[in-house]
């Protein structure tokens, strides 16, 4: 930390020995430091997506080739952010502009008195930074530097600055007012670039609502505005671990809807019949969403992952079913002789094994240990959808095994019709 800023972790008791959460107390410590004149507070929770670090959990980079053009957009950016409900200590990664004293050099002038830009500035910077290619070498061998520059009461008045000399190449000392001119004004603290392009970072914690309901937000609030030629917005951080994280469980959620499908084929010789065992899919989804909106849990990446985990679970009912359907109906019974036996029969397997599966996942998704809330939503995604799925299981996919039957045989009959083969033998 500098001189005018310093950091602070405050680590909490267990969650059984205190009465607020740690959204509450970190609300209540903004109110209060903010009470105190001159000092900017700003409050942030530890994530829990790796690699995130310290971030906060919603960051927007603005870029551009502009400096001017990026500062401006981030101030006006920061105003919108801070109106978006859920936001809290909306700030930029670069600090207030400060003083600065800017050389204005006349090449021309600069050039007639047998200087060089490389001597002018060499020269600046020794007196007001030093320079320190020089060591110094003690008996027990350490090495330090010697910092060769004017004295305080040289460089401690910024109007002294047109005064400093400037040796030519004929050793000739010309003062700097001679060939530039000294303007004050105020100047960034310090220049990030992004992609070889200027940026500036504006971060945002979130309180009381997810921050992905709030990035969206802000997404549809930037889409509204118009920006100078050139800067661009782009999330950062979390946000965008998030949305690789998503993508990328989109993928592997769509991957092993794929593999059951090539799977179930493979067994039943069929590419129809897998469609009624997929059907239980759509049933664990819904199950699922309708678990977290009533424990009023956020899609995030464990309540993620629990769906992706439960496609093989909830299509094993589906494939009980299915299966002893086909046997059904090798020993000569009807579509709906079958689906009947098949659903006394396998009715017992399939409430015994979901029961456990859901009694097994309660402790998960009634944890009240610490962090636990991160991994409840996967306990009740798995609960939801393994719940919904064993009760429409057994209604839906008899009545889409019978529809896909019935337009097995349409098919088959009109083939028949076409080529004079029975393909129902």
């Amino acid at each position: 930390s500098t001189s005018y800023q310093t950091s602070m972790t405050v680590v909490l008791v267990p969650k059984d020995k205190r009465s607020r959460s740690a959204n509450q107390i970190g609300r209540m410590l903004r109110g209060r430091l903010r009470q105190i004149p001159g000092v900017k507070v700003y409050v942030s929770e530890p994530s829990v997506i790796p690699g995130s670090g310290g971030q906060a959990p919603i960051q927007v980079a603005i870029n551009g080739q502009n400096w001017d053009d990026v500062s401006q957009t981030a101030d006006r950016i920061t105003k919108l952010m801070a109106r978006i409900p859920g936001t809290a200590d909306v700030r930029l990664s670069v600090d207030d502009p400060q003083p600065e004293q800017n050389v204005q050099v006349d090449r021309d002038k600069m050039a007639s008195m047998g200087l060089s830009m490389a001597n002018v500035g060499q020269t600046l910077q020794l007196a007001l930074t030093g320079n320190t290619d020089s060591k110094f070498l003690d008996r027990d061998g350490d090495e330090y530097d010697i910092n060769v520059m004017l004295d305080q009461a040289d460089r401690s008045h910024t109007s002294e600055v047109d005064n400093y000399t400037v040796a030519n190449k004929n050793g000739q000392l010309i003062p700097v007012n001679q060939f530039a001119n000294i303007v004050s004004s105020m100047g960034p603290s310090e220049l990030q670039r992004r992609n070889r392009s200027y940026s500036i970072t504006i971060n945002a914690q979130a309180v009381g609502r997810a921050s992905g309901d709030i990035g969206n937000d802000i997404k549809a609030a930037l889409a509204k505005e118009k920006f100078p030629p050139g800067v661009n917005t782009a999330f950062v951080g979390t946000l965008q671990n998030q949305a690789d994280s998503f993508f990328s469980l989109a993928l592997a959620l769509l991957a092993a809807v794929v593999f059951v499908y090539l799977i179930m084929s493979a067994l039943y010789n069929s590419f129809i019949y897998p469609f009624a065992v997929l059907f239980s899919v759509p049933l664990a989804i819904i199950g699922a969403l309708l678990a977290l909106a009533l424990t009023k849990n956020s899609l995030a990446v464990f309540s993620i992952m629990g769906i992706i985990m439960q496609i093989g679970l909830v299509s094993k009912n589906a494939i009980l079913l299915v299966d002893f359907t086909n046997k059904g109906r090798e020993e000569g019974l009807s579509i709906k002789e079958a689906l009947l036996q098949a659903g006394r029969e396998r009715l017992r397997p399939i409430l015994m094994t979901t029961l456990t599966m859901i009694f097994g996942m309660l402790p998960l998704a009634l944890s009240k240990a610490p962090s636990a809330e991160f991994k409840n939503s996967m306990g009740w995604a798995l609960i939801g959808g393994l719940a919904c799925s064993m009760a429409m299981t057994l209604v839906v996919v008899p009545v889409v095994y019978t529809q896909i039957e019935r337009l097995r045989t349409y098919m088959s009959e009109k083939a028949a019709e076409w080529t004079g083969t029975d393909f129902m033998d």
